[in-house]
């Protein structure tokens, strides 16, 4: 999990050990919130995890789930699919916030699929989704976003967005050199000179 803890100047991506407990709860409700029509009032077993991520300064989470939880694994169980549930929900965040970028719209569609799917590579790296720093996608947005090796230290959600921005960046510049080659039958001589015969790239 990404966490500051003790005395670290920022969060970073480490290992943590959390603390759970739970409890039975019996629930009432009424089946007409927020909707229209005659309703009735329910009442339903749930249960209560209280999660406490150990070393931080976090609130403790407190999830309520219709799953029995009745042992140590059935906790463990919830707190995990709650953590995949919101790394998804993360990972679409991070994704708006790279197609959010200006100019994206100058790509073309090939740039536009290879952006977004190492956006998706990169989102499975930070929120845990099965994607690991041994995939050489990630280790190339990481040398891209500045990121030198160090032990015990993975590169962050800063430099992996540093990396995409310079992707991006390139695949701009392709993009916007090869609609002004079509539209006029080449580069100027001089910007054509000095990048030593460019010509329009293929699949990226």
């Amino acid at each position: 999990m990404e966490v500051k803890r003790g005395k670290q100047v920022r969060p970073k991506k480490q290992p943590v050990k959390v603390k759970l407990s739970a409890c039975p709860l019996r629930l009432t409700y009424q089946t007409n919130v927020r909707r229209k029509g005659q309703g009735k009032s329910l009442t339903r077993d749930v249960w209560l995890v209280e999660v406490r991520v150990l070393g931080t300064d976090w609130d403790p989470w407190l999830l309520l789930t219709d799953w029995p939880v009745q042992d140590a694994p059935s906790a463990l169980r919830i707190f995990t699919m709650y953590r995949q549930r919101w790394s998804v929900e993360d990972s679409f965040k991070f994704l708006k916030t790279c197609l959010g970028w200006e100019d994206v719209q100058v790509l073309d569609w090939q740039g536009i699929r290879t952006l977004v799917a190492l956006a998706w590579v990169a989102a499975g790296f930070l929120f845990d989704l099965g994607v690991t720093f041994d995939w050489v996608e990630v280790q190339l947005l990481a040398k891209l976003g500045g990121w030198e090796p160090h032990k015990d230290r993975m590169p962050g959600k800063i430099t992996l967005l540093h990396g995409l921005g310079r992707l991006f960046e390139m695949l701009a510049t392709q993009a916007t050199l090869s609609n002004y080659a079509t539209a006029h039958q080449g580069l100027p001589p001089k910007i054509a000179a000095f990048l030593h015969g460019w010509q329009p790239p293929g699949d990226l």
